[in-house]
């Protein structure tokens, strides 16, 4: 009584082997570790992306190219993650996750500064990219590690734990400033331990908690940060200032209608009305040119993968690979509900993209190595018998 164990969610379904003792035939998908339906609706996401994408940049086909370069790696990354074990991924979770707080210390000291950010670490002639991003998949994976090894549910001892691990890589992405990458490696814990199981009166007791330091959170806000969430709760407070980006937004969501313009004639994204329409706010482009009817048929679209996902997750058969895959597939519906809701205004502006249709790169390879992971949780499934 009194508990919640959001685990049972994910409940695992056995995987029988025949009755007859005799070993079935695996198919081409199994052998390659893969699974086709989660894979064929990420394909179809990302066709649509590039779609959009050729609108959103001023059908510049460079932009295209380059993010099609990007899906391409993010594929052949994912791939080989999934022929990985899920005993490989557990033995490689404490380094992976101290390989991220450390090149996240190098962003400090020599990382590269960019729109006034200090977000990146640049390999001359080589790549630009963000650790923050490596800490969505790390993080999940050394909570899942450290948990799968502790009775469960969680005592206070193993969430102090736990808090320690998820506070240092925050609030060092935090400090670059990245407020919208530090919410997600921050989601991407919480997930791992509600799934884990809490009390309610633990839960209770965090919400206190946590709405009590708001006025410190406040207060240690970036001036940027805090206009956003003035904007939030009242745009029109300076329409040609810090409100530009949602009133534009809004309004070409609004424009779209029922069917949209049509691909490539939207008047706010092609007129240059609408600020970052490659990014943060291409639903706006998708809503205008494709109207209620594009978004809602996308937004299925995630539906369908996360329910997937979800699935995948629930077939794993120990602690370890139920807590890594359910944060994965549950931090990927927060990538989707924080733009959509940030576009259309009943979120503030946080900067987090719209997964695989947003132009970006370190973004869209990291989200294919958390399909990688799930796939091969997925798939190093034991048999058991019947």
């Amino acid at each position: 009584m009194g508990m919640i164990d959001l685990s049972r969610v994910l409940r695992p379904h056995p995987v029988r082997a025949p009755a007859s003792g005799i070993s079935r035939r695996r198919s081409l998908w199994e052998r390659l570790h893969l699974d086709p339906w989660l894979l064929g609706m990420l394909l179809v996401l990302m066709v649509a992306g590039l779609a959009v994408l050729y609108s959103a940049s001023g059908q510049r086909i460079e932009a295209v190219i380059a993010q099609g370069i990007r899906f391409g790696v993010g594929l052949v990354v994912m791939f080989l993650i999934a022929q990985l074990s899920p005993a490989t991924l557990l033995r490689w979770a404490l380094p992976a996750y101290a390989l991220g707080v450390l090149l996240l210390v190098a962003v400090e000291l020599v990382g590269d500064v960019g729109m006034g950010a200090r977000r990146w670490l640049v390999i001359p002639g080589v790549v630009r990219f963000q650790p923050s991003e490596m800490m969505k998949l790390a993080m999940p994976l050394m909570l899942a590690a450290y948990l799968s090894r502790q009775e469960l549910p969680p005592r206070f001892r193993d969430l102090a734990v736990c808090g320690l691990l998820i506070g240092l890589p925050v609030a060092l992405i935090a400090r670059q400033p990245d407020l919208g990458t530090s919410l997600l490696v921050a989601s991407a814990a919480v997930f791992v331990v509600l799934l884990a199981g809490l009390s309610w009166r633990f839960i209770a007791g965090l919400a206190v908690l946590v709405a009590a330091a708001l006025p410190v959170l406040w207060m240690n806000l970036h001036n940027y940060q805090r206009q956003r969430v003035l904007t939030f709760l009242d745009p029109n407070s300076d329409p040609l200032g810090s409100g530009w980006n949602i009133i534009q937004s809004t309004t070409a969501i609004g424009s779209g209608g029922l069917f949209g313009k049509g691909w490539l004639q939207g008047t706010q994204s092609q007129l240059e009305f609408l600020p970052e329409r490659h990014t943060d706010f291409i639903v706006a482009v998708l809503g205008e040119e494709f109207g209620l009817v594009g978004m809602l048929a996308v937004l299925l679209l995630y539906l369908l993968i996360i329910s997937r996902g979800l699935w995948l997750a629930a077939g794993a058969q120990d602690t370890f690979g139920r807590l890594v895959a359910g944060s994965i597939i549950l931090t990927f519906f927060i990538y989707v509900f924080v733009n959509v809701g940030m576009v259309s205004g009943i979120l503030p502006v946080v900067g987090v993209p719209l997964p695989l249709v947003s132009y970006g790169g370190t973004s869209s390879v990291t989200l294919m190595a958390g399909f990688g992971i799930l796939m091969a949780i997925h798939a190093h499934r034991r048999l058991l018998p019947r």
